[in-house]
């Protein structure tokens, strides 16, 4: 079993993670970029040995009613790797690249790029900017109720 000192110390080494002490000793990680109302990757990390991390958006991985995960008896590598994994769920599709879009059609032939930038999605109609969105799914869904269709 990692110490204390030990994964305080792997949950420290993730720059986008801010660390945040609680009540009792215990410590918190926040993750601000979250795309989820959930922002804490690492809850309640305690001396006593107990630590969870969020991992209710990771298929596969079993987790209590919260989606919090014990990781008292994780090793350095099984901890890093689920913090990794955690932090990815959290900031949604990592498929696109900065730069990329897609087009998208109405009935009427009007069409719409989707454009990935600065970790936002942004819905142009030709050089007007139409809306932003903090994930895909968002800009996907909104695109779709006013009546759109990928190119």
């Amino acid at each position: 079993m990692l110490s204390f000192q030990e994964k305080l110390a792997i949950m420290e080494s993730f720059p986008q993670l801010e660390r945040r002490d609680v009540s009792l000793g215990r410590v918190n990680f926040h993750y601000e970029r979250s795309v989820i109302e959930k922002k804490n990757v690492g809850f309640h990390f305690h001396p006593n040995g107990n630590g969870y991390i969020f991992a209710g958006e990771i298929e596969g991985v079993d987790t209590d009613d919260k989606g919090f995960v014990n990781v008292r008896d994780y090793s350095a590598e099984e901890l890093r790797s689920l913090v990794e994994q955690s932090i990815q769920s959290l900031t949604g599709d990592s498929s696109w690249e900065e730069g990329q879009e897609e087009k998208w059609f109405d009935s009427d032939r009007n069409i719409l790029v989707l454009k990935f930038e600065d970790d936002m999605w942004y819905i142009f109609s030709g050089l007007n900017l139409e809306m932003a969105f903090e994930s895909y799914e968002e800009a996907r869904e909104y695109l779709s109720e006013e009546g759109f269709n990928r190119l």
